[in-house]
């Protein structure tokens, strides 16, 4: 385990994995995401539980026992829940392989570093995606050094996590990406020939609930933590529009392009309802329920 006064001798480990290891790796995580949580019923999981408790379809090889049924048991929460493979790095990296099963005093360390982990890794998405957006972004250096930095701290041991000023860090990260935010969707307009303005949809981003939003030009909008649970955005184009922390809950996205929209997840494009004409980006994967229907469930 990398210990918190190793720093410097791990900061050129920093972007070399790239996005594919902010990726879930089931097969190489010991169920946290099914034992760490707190779950309610109401919000989509098998059965309410308290955090630290295994889910009753956790199996003795923390494999998930209903997991190709998750759509026919209507388990929408399991089903949109994404780690940003914070699962494998606690359970690789940061415990050495260790699990909370095998070794009944980790477990609470293993289940508060997860929760930390997966902020991290969130952090490290947004991150890669404006270093990959284009050469001339100007806090292009602010931001590689942001993402070398939660990349160390990412390796910390599990002391060191826990300690670690994740609420300070959350805040620094959010205001460079607000910022890059700006630039990135300024340089999609002046390149697809859309109107910009900075703050358009920012005031109004809470008011989405259940809207019909397919006349509406959501464009380059600034739709950061809007809700959008089972808004209708069917054939909507999204082009250049910032949606960090969009709640797309049964969100209708049929026909409706995202391919040039700006930090998108996968357990956003998880949530909503989309088909095989929704336009995504090429780092989100089509959810294997779009396959099956128009609706999610």
């Amino acid at each position: 385990m990398v210990q918190k006064a190793d720093e410097n001798a791990h900061s050129d480990h920093a972007a070399r994995y790239g996005i594919s290891q902010l990726k879930p790796q089931c097969e190489k995580c010991f169920g946290l995401c099914c034992t760490a949580l707190y779950f309610s019923k109401l919000d989509g999981f098998p059965s309410d539980k308290n955090a630290g408790t295994p889910c009753i379809h956790l199996n003795e090889d923390f494999r998930c026992a209903v997991h190709g049924q998750l759509g026919a048991l209507g388990l929408k929460g399991c089903a949109a829940y994404e780690c940003f493979g914070a699962g494998q790095q606690v359970s690789q990296v940061t415990f050495a392989g260790k699990s909370w099963r095998a070794e009944s005093s980790l477990a609470g360390a293993m289940f508060d570093t997860f929760l930390i982990m997966r902020q991290l890794h969130e952090m490290c998405w947004y991150l890669y995606e404006a270093l990959q957006f284009r050469p001339n972004l100007p806090m292009r250096e602010e931001i590689g050094e942001a993402l070398r930095r939660t990349e160390c701290v990412a390796r910390y041991d599990p002391r060191s996590l826990i300690e670690f000023d994740l609420s300070g860090h959350c805040i620094k990260i959010s205001g460079l990406l607000k910022n890059a935010s700006r630039f990135m969707r300024e340089e999609i307009a002046r390149a697809e020939g859309f109107p910009f303005h900075p703050n358009k949809e920012r005031k109004a981003a809470a008011d989405y609930f259940g809207k019909d939003l397919r006349k509406k030009d959501l464009r380059c909008a600034d739709l950061r933590g809007a809700c959008l649970i089972a808004a209708n955005l069917e054939g909507v184009d999204l082009s250049g529009t910032d949606l960090t922390g969009a709640d797309f809950r049964d969100a209708d996205l049929r026909r409706a392009n995202l391919s040039k929209s700006i930090f998108l997840t996968q357990s956003q494009a998880n949530a909503a309802r989309g088909d095989f004409s929704t336009e995504l980006p090429v780092q989100i994967s089509r959810p294997a329920h779009w396959k099956r229907s128009a609706k999610l469930f």
